[in-house]
């Protein structure tokens, strides 16, 4: 059992490092590493395939809130091909984590993503 938890360990790391990556070429590499190259992701506030979608909803979140990082809440929770873990965007300025959520990942044999499903569980007022 332990390979198999560090299977789905291993494949969220990847997807906060995508997520987390700050320089300018980073995000695409982290992206492509985690993700296989018609990976997707979709959530409430966006519905992508490819590297590219993926590293324009990467980007346009750092945009968005500039001196946040993702983190993960708890521990990863996996079976078969199927993981799901709990996240919130942390201030690195004063810790306030106003967004959290949960994301569904599915894996192909070589552990890389296939799909996100995410959901938003915690939104700031008027986002």
């Amino acid at each position: 059992m332990p390979a198999t938890t560090d299977r789905y360990e291993i494949a969220v790391a990847r997807y906060f490092e995508a997520w987390n990556a700050r320089e300018p070429e980073t995000p695409a590499l982290a992206v492509t590493t985690a993700w296989t190259p018609f990976g997707g992701c979709t959530d409430p506030m966006a519905d992508v395939r490819g590297f590219e979608g993926i590293v324009a909803v990467v980007a346009a979140a750092q945009a968005r809130f500039p001196g946040f990082v993702f983190r993960l809440t708890g521990s990863v929770d996996g079976h078969h091909d199927t993981a799901r873990f709990s996240w919130e965007l942390v201030s690195e300025a004063d810790g306030s984590a106003p967004v959290a959520g949960s994301d569904v990942i599915t894996l192909d044999g070589d552990g890389r993503i296939v799909s996100v499903l995410g959901f938003l569980d915690r939104v700031p007022a008027g986002a």
